[in-house]
C-alpha cells in the first residue's frame, strides 16, 4: 500500500491521505471519514456550522472549476 493514497469521505465529500481517514461504524456499515470531519463533531454548534460552510465552499468551488475546465476543453475539441 503507498503513503499516498487516498480515500474518500462520505461526511466532507473529499479525498483524504489514508493516515488522515478512520472507519466509522454507521446504519449501513463501516464508512471512512476524516479526522478533521470527526473533531469538528466536538466542537459547538455554531463552529460545526462554519467547519461545514467551509467544506461545502470548498467543494462547490472545486465543481465549478470542473465544469469550467470541461466546457473549455469541448469549446477547444468543436474548433471554437
Amino acid at each position: 500500500m503507498s503513503s499516498t493514497e487516498t480515500i474518500y469521505c462520505y461526511h466532507c465529500g473529499r479525498q483524504h491521505p489514508r493516515e488522515e481517514m478512520r472507519q466509522i461504524a454507521s446504519k449501513t456499515g463501516k464508512k471512512w471519514r476524516c479526522i478533521q470531519s470527526i473533531q469538528a463533531t466536538k466542537k459547538s454548534s455554531a463552529q460545526r456550522d462554519a467547519f461545514g460552510k467551509t467544506v461545502s465552499a470548498m467543494n462547490s468551488s472545486e465543481n465549478q472549476a470542473r465544469v469550467k475546465s470541461r466546457l473549455t476543453e469541448e469549446r477547444l475539441l468543436a474548433g471554437r
